[in-house]
């Protein structure tokens, strides 16, 4: 049978490994920059740990994981025990796991069961793989990697702040100098909701303003329709698709227009508060824009919420996050920890980057320097000076046949090695290695110490 790959799903090769490489470790470093510890939790939760997380429409995607042994007997038999297949009461017979749907979850269900061993706030990174079980296409996989820090154990503004500052420098350290940070906060789409006479209905209004990008007004507003909202309701909505201006000039409007909402007048006063902070810090060329169409359709957002997207590029958001006050105490804790969060999307950056060109040149540079001997004495010289130049921090091998010149050169220019070192008797007797240049074609004459000292400096 013809191999194939599930779909949604993708093989990286050497030269795409080391492109996704340098985006990890762009993000990797900024993060620890800003002092953030690493951790991992296991691909695989509970149900019990992921239901309920995400809103209805999260729920759908998550990826369950069939029991072991002989789950299903009895269940197509007639019989006075036979569940009917769609009673939820058959779920835990078939799937008590899941994949995980994202890691902001799992680190709130790690920090309920290890809060007796950290000290708050507590500051963490995770970069692993998440699973969804959604319809695949441009930009969106059913596997994919997600890098994510958040902070928990703090209400402070100041995290917020720093998030800002975080995705700005990650963002320029990747190349991406044309791009937006959208920021909003849900507790002024609670207080929309509120004001035109929906209170409680702030999730399914996040829902659907979340897909205002992608299917526009006119069928927002059918899907709100659809939820139960009136049409007096939707008309007083209206003026969230006109509110635009200068930060300055949509908070004033915001306030003017929410001014009978408490709710919302605190997640303005929390925004203000925030870009205040980021200012303070002295971020140069900020690209934070303020907008109240920005909902973040996860349900457990409670304050402020960030998207960014790369200009210049059809791709969706490659990263977004927010504030979380309740997600621990879903898991039976009486503490309340609050916390908030960022996640940059791995393969979206690496489709960004590739549209638009910005992958270092050496970014998909493995070996620098491949040693060719042509015989065994030539070998007996290239071993040792193999050793040294990899403890000179150079990426080095060996060809290890001895074959013909041409097809251990073909070698180097298939890897894209740039250097090759020649070693024949001429090499041996003399003690003058012969370096070629693959990609100018330039050869030279030096000693093992010269060719050493040569590639360490290039």
């Amino acid at each position: 049978m013809k191999p194939s790959l599930v779909k949604g799903t993708r093989d990286f090769g050497p030269e795409q490994m080391s492109k996704r490489l340098f985006i990890f470790d762009t993000i990797r470093a900024t993060f620890k920059r800003f002092g953030f510890l690493p951790l991992e939790t296991p691909a695989m939760e509970n149900l019990s740990t992921l239901t309920g997380k995400y809103g209805d429409e999260g729920d759908q995607l998550l990826f369950k994981i069939l029991n072991s042994g002989d789950f299903a007997a009895g269940l197509t038999a007639d019989g006075a025990d036979q569940l009917p297949l769609h009673s939820k009461a058959l779920l835990p017979r078939i799937a008590e796991k899941g994949l995980r749907y994202d890691l902001t979850v799992p680190f709130a269900r790690y920090v309920v069961m290890n809060r007796h061993a950290l000290a708050l706030p507590f500051k963490r990174y995770q970069m692993q793989p998440v699973w969804r079980a959604d319809r695949p296409q441009k930009g969106r996989y059913r596997e994919f990697y997600q890098c994510d820090a958040d902070v928990v154990g703090t209400d402070s503004l100041l995290c917020e702040a720093e998030i800002v500052l975080m995705v700005h420098e990650v963002m320029r350290n990747l190349g991406i100098e044309q791009f937006a940070l959208k920021v909003n906060n849900r507790k002024i789409l609670t207080g929309i909701a509120e004001m035109i006479g929906m209170p409680g209905q702030e999730g399914a209004l996040a829902v659907a303003i979340d897909k205002l990008d992608k299917i526009g007004q006119e069928k927002v507003l059918d899907e709100l329709r659809g939820r139960g909202f009136s049409e007096e309701s939707l008309t007083a909505l209206m003026p969230i698709f006109s509110v635009e201006g200068s930060t300055d000039a949509v908070l004033a409007r915001l306030k003017e227009w929410l001014a009978s909402s408490e709710t919302a007048q605190r997640g303005i006063a929390e925004l203000q508060e925030t870009l205040q902070l980021v200012s303070q810090y002295g971020l140069d060329q900020s690209k934070t824009e303020l907008d109240v169409t920005l909902a973040r359709g996860l349900s457990y957002y409670t304050g402020a919420i960030f998207e960014v997207k790369a200009l210049g590029v059809s791709i969706g958001s490659i990263s977004g996050g927010g504030r979380y006050d309740n997600l621990t105490s879903a898991f039976g804790t009486s503490e309340r920890l609050s916390g908030v969060g960022i996640s940059f999307g791995v393969d979206r950056i690496y489709d960004v980057m590739e549209e638009l060109s910005l992958f270092p040149a050496d970014a998909g540079q493995g070996t620098a320097v491949l040693l060719v001997p042509f015989d065994a004495d030539g070998r007996a010289v290239a071993l040792p000076l193999l050793n040294q130049l990899r403890q000179a921090d150079t990426s080095a091998e060996m060809y290890p046949d001895l074959a013909k010149v041409k097809k251990m050169l073909d070698y180097a220019n298939a890897k894209r090695i740039p250097l090759v070192v020649l070693i024949g008797s001429e090499e041996v007797q003399t003690g003058q290695l012969t370096l070629k240049n693959m990609l100018t074609g330039v050869q030279e004459k030096l000693t093992a110490d010269e060719l050493i000292a040569f590639v360490t400096r290039s």
